[in-house]
């Protein structure tokens, strides 16, 4: 196989693994370059300026149009195993979501059991809440908690009527406590090398931007 140009920065941004045979090469390289420049990007950790950006649970989320979903995703019994990474996405786009169960959960066995944790920036929109549902429904599997930083667009009805159907397919949904926060900052943020990891270092308004997010969703719940 010929070793592929290291330039094109989508190789490794696309997430995608570099498994074409000879005969696809040229038809591969079109077709990165019908792909828009952002496309879902993949990793163990994503830095920390995303991080303090993104998941900063404000009341007015102006200019955090991405999501960015942590996952942890369990193997139960005998051979317990742990997967673990972050997934991040534009709204234009396909959304981190529905990135994840196009690209991670097909590596699932249907004969084993999962439990799955995501740690998202926001909580999803109504067709990414809808395939979550779905996706519990037919996967008898696998149990679901979904921990989000924010709401998003929750005041509208459609978005509120799938994130009940969230909750009746099974999938434990909730606002990120500080310590979710934390715990995010410890597994998923890249650390600076050589140096000791730095402690989480909570914002200003933290709590009281939890306690007002967790309100609403008693009240849509």
């Amino acid at each position: 196989k010929m070793a592929e140009k290291q330039e094109e920065p989508s190789d490794t941004q696309n997430g995608e693994p570099d498994t074409a045979g000879e005969g696809e090469e040229k038809k591969k390289k079109v077709k990165r370059e019908d792909l828009p420049p952002f496309e879902i990007v993949t990793g163990e950790r994503l830095p920390a300026i995303f991080f303090k950006f993104q998941f900063r649970n404000v009341e007015y989320s102006s200019g955090r149009n991405k999501t960015f979903l942590c996952y942890v995703l369990e193997t139960q019994g005998k051979e317990a195993v742990t997967a673990r990474g972050y997934l991040e996405d534009e709204h234009a786009a396909a959304h981190a979501e529905m990135a994840f169960f196009s690209r991670i959960l097909p590596r699932c066995e249907p004969n084993l059991r999962y439990s799955l944790t995501w740690y998202v920036s926001s909580s999803p929109c109504g067709a990414c809440a809808e395939r979550i549902a779905e996706t519990l429904r037919q996967n008898s599997n696998l149990r679901m908690a979904l921990l989000v930083g924010r709401l998003f667009m929750w005041e509208q009805p459609e978005v509120q009527a799938a994130l009940k159907k969230m909750k009746a397919a099974g999938c434990k949904l909730r606002i990120m406590k500080p310590q979710d926060f934390e715990y995010v900052w410890q597994n998923f943020v890249e650390q600076e090398e050589g140096e000791e990891a730095k402690a989480f270092v909570p914002w200003e308004d933290i709590q009281e931007n939890f306690n007002y997010y967790q309100e609403k969703l008693e009240e849509i719940l």
